[in-house]
């Protein structure tokens, strides 16, 4: 019930058109994902997850700007290594906003290292260091509850026109919500595993853009 009450919350705040459901491991298959260079997507299915994993960003086709992006994702309990969520607004693959999710910090020892759990940033000219340093706190948030590092988790992300906020496994109250920077770049939009080394997992993407993105 929560859940239901807290996306309607969501497309009425956000003035939704309509929602579109997409199932990855189905569009891998018929070569309509894009991995960028010296990436690769292969399919995954975990019990009722049934998607993709890969590394890089892995672009979408369709044209984004404003909505709500909801997916379950899955990173690793590997430190420093594993970094998972989306790009958008997005010219290329070094010209994004995105948000990143740091599971090896989800339940740290450090409270600090806690508060980099779940990140904003918008490339290149706000990279994660610079924000942190000029902006303490206000780009980076811990998740509450804290996730199991290995596990699933459900985020709903919801993008307007000067604001970002990202609610995590159906809680009402959002994990981190921002101004966003930089200007518009371009309409892509993907998912987003940074580095190259450890992958991302991703399922039961659903995408529902803004009444004036369509």
């Amino acid at each position: 019930m929560k859940k239901t009450i807290l996306l309607l919350a969501i497309l009425l705040s956000t003035g939704k058109a309509f929602c579109q459901t997409f199932d990855l491991h189905q569009m891998l298959s018929e070569n309509k994902l894009a991995a960028s260079p010296g990436h690769e997507i292969k399919p995954m299915q975990d019990g009722d997850k049934k998607g993709i994993t890969g590394t890089g960003i892995i672009w979408l086709p369709l044209q984004f700007r404003e909505g709500t992006v909801e997916l379950d994702l899955r990173g690793r309990n590997e430190f420093l290594k594993s970094f998972l969520g989306i790009v958008f607004n997005t010219a290329d693959t070094s010209t994004y906003e995105d948000i990143l999710f740091r599971p090896f910090n989800f339940r740290h020892a450090d409270p600090v290292r806690r508060t980099w759990s779940l990140a904003y940033t918008a490339e290149p000219d706000f990279p994660y260091d610079k924000l942190r340093k000029e902006n303490k706190g206000r780009f980076e948030s811990e998740i509450l509850p804290n996730p199991v590092p290995e596990d699933w988790i459900h985020a709903v992300i919801v993008i307007k026109k000067d604001i970002v906020q990202v609610f995590v496994n159906h809680m009402e109250k959002p994990s981190l919500t921002v101004k966003r920077l930089g200007g518009y770049h371009g309409d892509k939009i993907g998912l987003y595993v940074f580095g190259t080394g450890t992958p991302g997992d991703f399922a039961n993407l659903v995408i529902t853009p803004a009444k004036n993105d369509n």
